[in-house]
């Protein structure tokens, strides 16, 4: 019996249980999903959380009496009758040319199936309820809310307790808890939701990262551009995006209510692509000039839906780590090929060695010629085959512009994150007439590759907190060292040492107040602060640190020696 029909009947005995300990529930959906189940009911009164292990004991007294799943088809007439005390599944019905319904204990279930033959096919010791939520029936907001439970299920006991292991660390990880934790960042509801507020330490973390994928682009050939914040509608127009992507654009600025010489509407900008054309567009270029590589770690905005929006990975104003590239046909698998070798190095700065990697090609509806579209997926399949990268092929899943490679990373505890895209469009050099003169003096159309490498900067900071636990290598830490002295008479010493590594250009921060130490070592561990110096008079006397890391004691160094220890760390990225 597959998993999936497991869940089936663990819902159908959810909606069983609940009918008995609160009689008059009015039952509505209860499908199987992605690990578990959920049903939703209109209850007489208010449940909570403190409710499910109540259910659960219920469930597994209905799952022990070995109830028999009972299928039958019967006329919409029958149905009615069957179900005349349940209006959700009345209204149900009426949608239904074929009717069929399972009898299971006291339980009258509207369903297709497919379902076990009987309970004792279920694990009593494989399931657990974990939440209790509204929905709105059918998701329309203009019904009823509903109040949902949630469980999960597996074939064992053993598989139940692994996956609810694997969910407590991802929550211990989860980078929103961290954030405020690690006094990173915050969303202000009174600024807007999906818009983050970076704190200092936030905000040098973000700046790290930065300066590291710049310097690394700058030196592999490309030329850092920066953009506006906002164009004129036509520009989105001209692009496309006001047709494709106009659902996640915020709403057009009507200029002309403000300014009556003003005679175009304003957007504020959903991507940089549209700008980085017309930098390329500002002069005639040679087959000579190319390839040129423009990139931008711009903020772009994006109407995501506030019931979407999550920490700092859907957020509504993101710095997209973006870059195009504009080559010859001639150029296109080489250049593919450097962007994926470069995107596995930097991806390996951060820590991330695994990755899914997909292809999409050419999709039912798409622009340009198929000879293109085939050269453009064949140079995507050479740069993946070359560097020896495993992938899965998508079948018409390209966008409507062109075949992309999408690198989903997978992270400390095997989950993964959509990440890297790498996308060659054939779209925008036709829209905007893009133009470079060949050899011979003809003007041909250059090909036009989106990267980004990291995503959003947001989005990618939320991975990392996740993946490190907060616990972030030495060089990325927005603090590296805390100076911690022991007494009022070490606290010159502190400062000096601390002033020396600031000097050697390592991020440290003294730490003189009246605490006790046990006290500033405990606050320095939960700051997840790499580093910790103590200081007191024997260090002192010996010109040296106490080093602590991780809550390990590595004992007394010799301040130089530890400065060349931390040094060597920053620049191997350990």
């Amino acid at each position: 019996m597959d998993l999936e029909t497991k869940r089936h009947s663990f819902a159908h005995i959810l909606a069983h249980a609940v009918q008995e300990l609160y009689p008059g529930t009015k039952l509505g959906i209860g499908p199987d999903v992605e690990n578990g189940f959920y049903y939703d009911f209109d209850l007489p009164e208010k449940i909570s959380e403190d409710d499910l292990p109540k259910i659960e004991k219920k469930m597994k007294d209905l799952i022990n009496q070995d109830l028999k799943f009972k299928r039958e088809e019967v006329s919409k007439e029958e149905a009615k009758k069957l179900l005349e005390d349940q209006p959700y599944k009345l209204e149900l019905l009426e949608d239904l040319d074929e009717v069929s319904i399972y009898k299971t204990g006291d339980l009258v279930e509207l369903c297709k199936g497919p379902h076990v033959d009987s309970t004792k096919q279920l694990d009593p010791d494989a399931f657990k309820l974990t939440k209790v939520a509204g929905a709105y029936w059918k998701g329309d907001e203009e019904n009823k809310m509903l109040t949902r439970i949630y469980g999960v299920a597996f074939d064992s006991e053993e598989k139940l307790e692994d996956y609810l292991e694997f969910k407590e660390e991802a929550k211990k990880r989860d980078h929103r808890r961290l954030g405020e934790k690690l006094d990173l960042f915050h969303v202000d509801e009174d600024v807007g939701p999906g818009l983050i507020l970076w704190h200092p330490k936030g905000a040098l973390l973000k700046k790290l990262i930065s300066d590291h994928v710049v310097e690394r682009y700058r030196k592999n050939g490309y030329d850092l551009v920066s953009t506006p914040h906002i164009a004129k509608f036509g520009l989105w127009e001209k692009s496309g995006h006001a047709d494709f992507y106009e659902d996640n654009m915020f709403p057009k600025m009507h200029m002309k209510e403000l300014d009556k010489e003003e005679k175009d509407d304003y957007q504020l900008k959903p991507m940089n692509c549209p700008f980085h054309v017309s930098i390329y567009q500002q002069d005639i270029k040679s087959y000579r000039d190319l390839p040129l590589r423009y990139t931008e770690l711009g903020t772009v905005y994006r109407y995501e839906k506030s019931g979407t929006l999550h920490g700092l990975t859907r957020v509504r104003g993101l710095t997209q780590d973006d870059a195009h590239v504009f080559c010859t046909k001639q150029q296109l698998s080489e250049e593919l090929v450097k962007l994926l070798d470069l995107t596995e190095s930097i991806l390996k700065d951060f820590g991330f060695e695994n990755y899914n990697i997909t292809l999409a090609t050419q999709p039912e509806k798409y622009i340009g010629s198929d000879e293109i579209w085939e050269k453009s997926q064949n140079a995507l399949k050479y740069a993946l085959d070359e560097l020896n990268f495993e992938y899965e092929e998508e079948p018409e899943e390209g966008a409507f512009y062109g075949p992309k490679i999408d690198m989903n990373l997978e992270d400390a505890i095997g989950r993964e994150w959509q990440c890297t895209t790498i996308q060659v469009d054939l779209n925008l050099p036709e829209r905007f007439d893009m133009t470079y003169v060949d050899e011979d003096g003809n003007e041909q159309k250059p090909i036009m590759i989106h990267r980004a490498l990291l995503g959003s900067l947001e989005r990618f900071i939320g991975i990392l907190i996740e993946h490190y636990a907060g616990n972030f290598p030495v060089w990325l830490a927005p603090e590296q060292v805390w100076v911690i002295s022991v007494g009022s008479r070490n606290r010159d010493y502190a400062s000096e040492v601390a002033e020396k590594l600031q000097q050697e250009g390592i991020r440290a921060e003294v730490r003189n107040d009246n605490k006790t130490v046990s006290k500033k070592i405990r606050q320095g561990e939960v700051q997840n602060i790499p580093y910790l110096l103590v200081v007191g008079d024997d260090e002192q006397e010996e010109d040296g640190v106490s080093v602590r890391k991780e809550s390990e004691d590595l004992g007394l160094m010799k301040t130089e020696e530890f400065i060349k220890k931390i040094k060597e760390e920053i620049k191997n990225k350990e």
